[in-house]
């Protein structure tokens, strides 16, 4: 089973918080460009830490297969014999290295970065591989 690690759903919730802070301050100086920026960024950011809190576990495996969060809040469930591959898409840029995991059903690819996984995404995978085969 593979999580959000905790304190990026905390660090989300606090920037949410902040933004909201921000945009009720800029509000009462009067500034509404402020305010414009300041409210769909708490909205954004708090609805990001939301999910974060009420679907914390984003991947999960066992003898039948595996179950991944499909959209909001949903969850899909696909047996090992629909998943067609496994991989890890790795990108270098501007000197850093970024890791993807990817899980394509051949109708779906379902794609979980290193913070969605609290783990390095190449780890998750050979885990993945191994209890697939």
């Amino acid at each position: 089973m593979w999580r959000v690690r905790r304190e990026l759903a905390v660090f989300k919730i606090l920037g949410a918080l902040v933004c909201a802070g921000l945009a009720i301050y800029w509000y009462l100086q009067g500034d509404v460009r402020g305010v414009v920026l300041a409210v769909p960024a708490a909205v954004l950011v708090g609805g990001m830490g939301l999910r974060d809190v009420l679907v914390p576990v984003r991947l999960s495996a066992d003898a039948q297969g595996i179950t991944v969060v499909h959209g909001f809040a949903g969850r899909r469930r696909i047996p090992w014999e629909d998943i067609q591959d496994v991989k890890v898409d790795v990108r270098r840029r501007y000197g850093l290295r970024s890791e993807m995991l990817e899980i394509d059903t051949g109708d779906h690819l379902h794609i979980f970065s290193p913070h969605e996984l609290g783990a390095s995404p190449t780890e998750v995978a050979a885990a993945l591989r191994r209890r697939g085969t």
